[in-house]
């Protein structure tokens, strides 16, 4: 199942803020995922698969890098913990890297949010402006992940433009 996102990624030394911020504006919380991210060497895009509490998915994104709001193509495909799935992307595609990280998420209509603590790199805040069904458009998304840009006083120094496997990756 394929869907748009526009999305930013940001450090976060204010949390309790945005959590607070969201508690407000009557976010629904999900719960705490603690999710172990595994990339693979994709010849196209990031494939990750992600193991979690909550969320298990294998997970095809392809994206600009660059700092802001951006564009993600996205496929999910659900799939099942302990299954043979990482066992065989290991051997035909082999680990790029691995991300360890406690994820809140919440959701407020269409848009995701992550307060996240990743192992070796911070904590972050994530928006995702979500469209499942194409009915949205780009411009609705984009004007939502501003919106709550603002309301969480994310700064422009603070947008990140790769993801946490680029940054481990990088140490």
């Amino acid at each position: 199942m394929g869907h748009v996102n526009i999305e930013i990624k940001a450090r976060s030394e204010n949390n309790e803020h945005i959590r607070n911020v969201l508690q407000y504006n009557k976010a629904d919380f999900v719960g705490l995922d603690h999710q172990i991210d595994t990339y693979f060497k994709a010849h196209f895009g990031r494939l990750k698969l992600r193991e979690g509490n909550i969320e298990n998915q294998l997970i095809h994104y392809d994206r600009e890098d660059k700092e802001g709001p951006k564009q993600s193509n996205v496929t999910l495909y659900k799939s099942t913990p302990g299954s043979s799935l990482k066992e065989i992307l290991t051997k035909t595609l082999g680990i790029l890297v691995v991300v360890d990280k406690k994820r809140e998420i919440y959701f407020i209509d269409n848009v995701k949010f992550h307060l996240d603590n990743v192992q070796n790199l911070g904590t972050f805040v994530e928006i995702e402006a979500i469209d499942k069904t194409g009915e949205i458009g780009k411009d609705k998304l984009l004007e939502q992940c501003n919106y709550y840009m603002n309301l969480f006083n994310v700064h422009q120094k603070d947008l990140l433009s790769v993801s946490y496997s680029d940054l481990l990756l990088k140490k």
